[in-house]
């Protein structure tokens, strides 16, 4: 008889249950948090990769030696500056050398009014494709419009050029937990060349290797 009583009580005792319960979804309560810090620390990146990119348009827009009597030239040495300048820019939590592709193109404006891609400096060991053209693409019995996704496409005005820069930047996961697809992060930034330069092309500097996309 008392042993009855005595799974009856326990049998409607609920002292254990919230801590049942909290033990047995702990686990998911842990997925979810990593997965919050996992995406936040996605989208923290991508936002450094997308300012990475402005600024080196914005810089590459404004590159060249200053001078009255012509357009300012621009030179390998120039380039090799900017490239540099993203790595510190990009601190250590971010290896643009080892992890990215960077390409850095000049989009200009033929005589008879296409678009063309003049030339193309690249940095990063990543292998990555240029999303919207290659050297020479316009001027090689190829055509486009421009550069850039439909909804911003940039043109290049008469006598001007436009520097786009494309980032391909492969994403490390804190825990491993993000999809495959998220972990190729790519971004773009496009600046108008500020002041009159010589497009002719990039001039060459003693001991400085053209960082060609080949």
């Amino acid at each position: 008889m008392i042993r009855r009583r005595s799974l009856r009580a326990l049998c409607r005792d609920r002292a254990g249950v919230a801590a049942v319960e909290f033990a047995l979804s702990l686990p998911l309560l842990l997925l979810l948090m990593t997965l919050g810090i996992e995406y936040t620390n996605y989208v923290l990146t991508r936002k450094k990769i997308s300012e990475i990119a402005a600024l080196l348009a914005d810089n590459a827009s404004r590159m060249g030696d200053q001078s009255v009597l012509s357009n300012k030239p621009i030179t390998e040495a120039e380039i090799q500056d900017l490239f540099e300048g993203a790595v510190l820019q990009a601190g250590n939590q971010i290896d643009l050398p080892q992890s990215s592709r960077i390409i850095l193109s000049s989009l200009e404006r033929k005589s008879d009014g296409h678009q063309w891609i003049h030339w193309q400096r690249c940095f990063g060991t990543k292998a990555h494709d240029p999303v919207f053209g290659r050297e020479g693409d316009g001027n090689n019995g190829t055509t486009i419009t421009g550069m850039g996704p439909p909804s911003w496409r940039v043109t290049a005005d008469a006598g001007s050029a436009v520097m786009f820069v494309e980032i391909s930047y492969r994403y490390r996961p804190i825990i491993g937990l993000l999809p495959l697809s998220l972990q190729d992060v790519t971004e773009f930034a496009a600046f108008r060349v500020r002041d009159e330069r010589d497009l002719s092309g990039i001039h060459s500097a003693n001991g400085v290797t053209p960082a060609t996309c080949a």
